[in-house]
């Protein structure tokens, strides 16, 4: 049965993690902004909600420690003024957190503000 269940899933940071797979565990927004303002907002938010673990400025990723589960951002230039973010949350044993990545993306858009 935990063969099943159990597998690999790709991180926002470009790494993979054994966990279940196939289940929505991320959100992404798209910004008018420049990819230093929203990676910068980024750092902010998980800084205060958690432990930033480390940071990845040559593919623009984050990995974070909030609440015991781990977040992952990843800040991508789409265009010349459009900046794509995604958020990326996990907890223990890989089980997905929609609800902790898309509060995280939200207070990241308040940040922007």
């Amino acid at each position: 049965m935990l063969s099943g269940t159990s597998g690999c899933y790709s991180t926002a940071d470009g790494n993979k993690r054994t966990g279940m797979p196939f289940l929505k565990d991320s959100v992404v927004g798209r910004y008018e902004r420049p990819l230093d303002q929203i990676y910068e907002a980024a750092v902010e938010v998980l800084r205060f909600n958690g432990t930033v673990v480390s940071e990845n400025r040559i593919n623009n990723s984050l990995t974070a420690r909030v609440d015991n589960k781990t977040v992952w951002v990843r800040v991508q230039e789409e265009s010349p003024t459009i900046t794509q973010l995604e958020v990326q949350a996990r907890g223990r044993w890989g089980s997905p957190d929609v609800d902790l990545a898309s509060e995280m993306e939200k207070q990241i858009a308040l940040q922007l503000r």
